[in-house]
């Protein structure tokens, strides 16, 4: 497809080709939303600290669950009703008195950022390569935080846990895949 194709082409057109394996057109949807998203956290939060943070684990979750993007919608109200969400899980956080650092704790690398890896990954396939990789009490965490999208309390509700086990299970989950997938892209 070439960059012309790329720009005058619809969201749904773009997001079907995504689901096809075109990574491309996942940067062109991003670009699209990414600096509306940006200026809604930016807005919302009164200053740019952890704007950036809140937009990559948005468009972490809209890559995971393109496939369950209904075109009776706006790709823009979907993509706009999934950063709402994230910020909304955000708030729930900083009311716990945990930073959002202390959630995403990583050391600071060159390497590429969260959304970068998941945009170069070949597809959902990949991902869940990864997944069933992780034991299976992660990979059950990490579905049900980030595919099927139930906040902290509602999984520890369901899984009749304590809040503070599910977070920390969660936090452990998402660093072993992503630890995975950087061992994974330099091989």
């Amino acid at each position: 497809m070439e960059i012309a194709d790329y720009i005058v082409a619809s969201d749904g057109e773009l997001a079907a080709r995504v689901l096809e394996g075109d990574d491309h057109a996942f940067e062109y949807l991003f670009n699209r939303y990414r600096e509306a998203i940006y200026r809604l956290f930016v807005q919302r939060l009164g200053r740019t600290d952890d704007a950036d943070d809140l937009l990559q684990e948005t468009f972490i979750k809209v890559y995971i669950n393109l496939h369950r993007y209904n075109t009776a919608y706006t790709f823009g109200q979907w993509v706009y009703t999934i950063a709402r969400n994230t910020f909304v899980d955000y708030v729930r956080r900083r009311q716990d008195g945990l930073s959002i650092d202390e959630h995403f704790a990583a050391p600071a690398s060159n390497a590429p950022t969260p959304e970068e890896r998941f945009i170069n990954l070949q597809q959902r396939t990949q991902i869940e390569h990864y997944l069933e990789r992780l034991t299976p009490r992660y990979r059950q965490l990490i579905r049900m935080r980030f595919f099927e999208e139930y906040s902290y309390e509602e999984i520890a509700a369901k899984l009749s846990l304590p809040l503070g086990t599910v977070k920390t299970q969660i936090h452990r989950a998402r660093e072993q895949m992503c630890r995975m997938i950087a061992e994974g892209e330099q091989h």
